[in-house]
């Protein structure tokens, strides 16, 4: 499974090629057409909202709420947009009903993939999660405090930040380390 593959950060011509592959945007890194092709075979399922329908052959749309079962795994489309982050025309970053997160349920496990996104309300719609990976970067997705309020409104086991370029990281494991339920662990991209 690979959620949106993006060129810059890895040589998809070397990874095995996808089962699954999601996409949340349409924003060039997260929606890569040249990483796409190397890990894409035609039994690959690609599912993406709709503005990238267009772009993509072959995907499956999935809109805000709609969900479905892939390869024995059911995949949820959920909201990710933004609320306070907005380009200088008033604009957000990511437009409610436009991007999706994704939630899949694995039998009895289940994870959480934001995409870009603030800490919404809805996710406090979110139950028994056992892996999350919110997004931290500034000024398109999540502070480490919004991100350490979006972890408590929905408890995961093991909370990943990503797409944290810049951002200390090292802030969010602070303001979380007394949430006791709730793993920090972070990864840097190389």
């Amino acid at each position: 499974i690979h959620v949106d593959p993006y060129g810059k950060l890895a040589d998809y011509s070397k990874l095995p090629k996808a089962d699954l592959i999601l996409i949340t945007h349409e924003h060039r890194d997260h929606l890569d057409l040249d990483a796409l092709a190397p890990i894409r075979t035609e039994q690959t399922i690609v599912i993406l909202p709709e503005v990238c329908a267009g772009k993509v052959t072959g995907g499956t749309v999935m809109k805000n709420g709609d969900m479905r079962s892939v390869l024995g795994i059911e995949v949820q489309a959920v909201p990710a947009y933004n609320l306070a982050h907005k380009r200088d025309s008033g604009e957000p970053f990511h437009v409610k009903g436009v991007g999706n997160g994704y939630v899949l349920t694995f039998g009895d496990k289940r994870v959480y993939v934001a995409g870009d996104t603030e800490n919404i309300p809805e996710m406090k719609e979110l139950q028994r999660i056992d892996c999350a990976f919110l997004p931290m970067n500034l000024p398109y997705t999540m502070t480490p405090e919004m991100v350490a309020d979006a972890a408590r409104s929905f408890k995961p086991k093991i909370l990943y930040p990503y797409h944290y370029g810049d951002t200390d990281a090292s802030k969010l494991v602070e303001l979380l380390k007394n949430d006791k339920d709730i793993e920090v662990r972070i990864r840097r991209m190389q």
